[in-house]
């Protein structure tokens, strides 16, 4: 039996998603389907060694924080990392014995510079809000509070050094401050990224007007996808997720589905985004 759309007037279902489904949505409407719709899910591609480092420094760092206070040293940072390191995507042991290294020298360094009585509102905090439109969450690498305010804290590993403009543009950051605002009572406009790789702190102060831009933008995205999912429930799975083909298809988990993709961009190895880590 096909689904239903909602009659005019009626209301609609809140559209439940994260930042990383809008931003989905907005990337590559094929790949929001294969990602969030069909079940069962088509097969992934190997996985990634950037996403495997990536996730080793986020979770090294998430477990520092839960140290206590006389264990958050720069030693029990490498170590941290080296328990937890995921091998996964890389070339060989060598390789990923050498990325790991390399990590440990980024947290290391990066938590020399951090006060380790300086006790976070939350790590790797889960917030949601809602609107008339949409129920989003997210969680929140860091939460700390400076002065009468929380700050969004974001770790970012990758190589391309970043711009005031990443922190501004960012759909996630200005979600992830509307929703602790929201959930702690507390005011939140200021997010940071934090670069490992260079040691640069990029920050972009919002003001309330900002945030409300984002968030309606959130809602736009979220009218337009719940739209196509309603479409796709109801037997259409094709019309409203066309691909978006570029040089960024070298890099979809789901590329072997894909016949345009792999026509935009060529191949690459599950190790091709790195560099050489000396």
């Amino acid at each position: 039996m096909l689904e239903q759309f909602p009659l005019e007037g009626m209301p609609r279902r809140l559209y439940s998603c994260t930042p990383s489904r809008l931003n989905s949505w907005l990337d590559c409407r094929r790949r929001y389907r294969f990602s969030y719709l069909d079940r069962p899910q088509p097969q992934k591609g190997p996985a990634w060694a950037h996403n495997s480092m990536g996730a080793s420094v986020h979770n090294a760092l998430a477990a520092w924080w839960r140290e206590p206070y006389n264990r958050r040293t720069p030693a029990m940072a490498s170590i941290l990392l080296t328990n937890g390191w995921i091998s996964e995507g890389f070339r060989d042991a060598e390789q990923s014995t050498r990325w790991r290294d390399h990590a440990r020298g980024l947290v290391s360094g990066y938590v020399e510079t951090l006060d380790p009585a300086d006790e976070p509102v939350g790590v790797e905090r889960t917030v949601a809000t809602r609107t008339k439109t949409i129920a989003v969450s997210g969680r929140i690498d860091r939460l700390d509070r400076r002065g009468d305010e929380l700050v969004v804290v974001d770790y970012k590993t990758g190589r391309r050094p970043l711009t005031q403009d990443d922190a501004r543009g960012s759909l996630a950051l200005a979600i992830y401050a509307i929703a602790a605002s929201r959930v702690l009572r507390t005011p939140c406009h200021t997010v940071e990224l934090h670069h490992l790789p260079t040691g640069e702190v990029v920050e972009w102060e919002h003001t309330d007007e900002s945030l409300a831009r984002h968030l309606s933008r959130a809602e736009e995205v979220a009218l337009e996808a719940g739209e196509a999912d309603e479409r796709y429930r109801a037997g259409d799975t094709e019309a409203p997720f066309p691909p978006s083909p570029g040089p960024l298809c070298s890099w979809c988990d789901f590329r072997r589905h894909c016949p345009e993709g792999r026509t935009a961009a060529p191949d690459k190895l599950p190790w091709d985004a790195l560099s050489d880590p000396s």
